[in-house]
């Protein structure tokens, strides 16, 4: 049979394709701008028939059925990474979250430790040898894929054909639903006055040549763009957005003197407008690979100046990172932060940073501060942490003892939260 004979064969309806899942199976779905929205919908008007269905997933956007009233009994997730579909399912106790680095999430399925009955893809059309891409998001929807008993796709002919380790043939897929939907996008915002002082302090310390990671919004656009003139830098990061393809585009961006893949933006996922996942399409300078490669931290350490852009909820006096909770609720998960700031330190002329505003809530509230809140998760320990960056400057933290850390943070604190950041210091017998 020929592909294209197997592809027509396997066709059929978002109704259809569910009627697969059982009761107690485990789905994993993949997200990002790469949810299968029409499986997600199909699954949901099955409530009744299923019971005790568990949804694993990373970030997820957009509206979850699955995660709504009336639901509890009949699905459940099981978040890698939690965002605002399943934030408050999980913060109520009707959904559960896992803690873990990005880099190890495909290892969980292919040890068995999370065993999958079916996986979810959003997928680009086949090219003609009967290839699909993964499109937006690689991740572990590519892992996913190679573990579960059954591989449901929907085949979207607005999801960008990308390259690199980012392919699944018709022959691996057991069913496939056709859709044209456009995908989800990121508005790209400007960045403020803060995130513009805190990018040109970044700026100072990424030299000619480096490689750089960073995420999304304001303090990362505003990092490249106060990077403009450097030459020669270079990308190895988790995702792509509006920031990274704007550099491309002004010569900012080259790769020229990567030592690993020269030349190449390599990532995992793709997250912003419809212009990135037009750029993306069918674009040779971009190398999408699964997360064990691209945030594996021994992978990334491989490029020289690696510089890695991540920031925080709040950082303590000592250096310890909460990204992924506030208190006792959880906000996001571990995701590469970890990944890539290990990754960075161990890179030659390496340099990890954390970066984010001083204050939050219009200034009410310190985001250096003597203490984590109560239930708050240590992200990065306070071991990992090398540069911390707000509008205030930068506290270089590596090899500083506890009080030298104390007294390069609050140099960077908000002025009106130094005095009583300096106060509890010194009742901890800090400083």
């Amino acid at each position: 049979m020929s592909w294209l004979d197997d592809y027509k064969s396997k066709l059929s309806s978002a109704e259809e394709a569910v009627s697969l899942v059982k009761s107690g199976d485990r789905v994993y779905m993949s997200g990002n701008a790469a949810v299968p929205y029409q499986l997600v919908e199909a699954l949901a008007d099955r409530k009744d028939e299923l019971q005790e269905v568990e949804i694993t997933h990373v970030l997820l956007l957009g509206e979850d059925p699955l995660s709504g009233p009336g639901m509890e009994g009949h699905f459940r997730h099981n978040s890698l990474f939690v965002g605002p579909g399943d934030r408050a399912a999980v913060n109520e106790g009707r959904a559960d979250y896992i803690p873990v680095f990005l880099y190890e999430i495909p290892d969980l399925f292919y040890s068995g430790l999370m065993q999958l009955d079916i996986a979810f893809v959003h997928l680009s059309p086949p090219d003609e040898h009967g290839f699909m891409s993964f499109g937006v998001e690689c991740l572990v929807s590519k892992a996913a894929t190679e573990c579960a008993k059954v591989v449901i796709a929907e085949v979207n002919d607005k999801m960008p054909r990308t390259l690199g380790d980012s392919f699944i043939h018709v022959s691996q897929v057991d069913k496939i639903v056709d859709v044209s939907r456009d995908l989800p996008e990121l508005e790209l915002k400007e960045f403020t006055a803060i995130e513009k002082k805190i990018g040109e302090y970044i700026a100072e310390i990424v030299e000619d040549g480096s490689t750089l990671q960073l995420g999304i919004g304001g303090i990362p656009n505003a990092a490249l763009k106060a990077v403009e003139g450097k030459r020669d830098l270079g990308v190895h990061t988790e995702m792509v957005s509006d920031g990274i393809v704007e550099a491309i585009e002004a010569g900012t961006v080259t790769g020229a003197k990567k030592t690993l893949h020269p030349y190449k933006v390599v990532a995992t996922f793709l997250l912003g407008s419809r212009k990135v996942y037009e750029y993306a399409h069918n674009n040779p300078i971009f190398e999408f690979h699964p997360a064990n490669y691209t945030n594996h931290p021994f992978v990334i350490s491989q490029n020289e100046h690696m510089v890695a852009i991540n920031s925080a909820i709040e950082v303590d006096l000592t250096g310890q990172i909460c990204a992924d909770s506030i208190g006792f609720k959880i906000y996001s998960g571990f995701g590469g932060q970890v990944d890539f700031i290990r990754g960075a330190a161990q890179s030659k002329g390496g340099k990890p940073i954390i970066a984010l505003p001083a204050t939050a809530k219009g200034g009410e509230v310190s985001r250096i501060v003597p203490w984590l809140k109560q239930g708050a998760g240590v992200v990065t320990t306070r071991a990992d942490v090398h540069w911390v960056v707000t509008e205030y400057g930068i506290a270089y933290l590596h090899g500083k003892n506890l009080r030298e850390r104390v007294n390069a943070l609050i140099a960077v604190a908000h002025p009106q939260f130094r005095p009583w950041l300096e106060e509890e210091a010194r009742k901890r017998k800090l400083i």
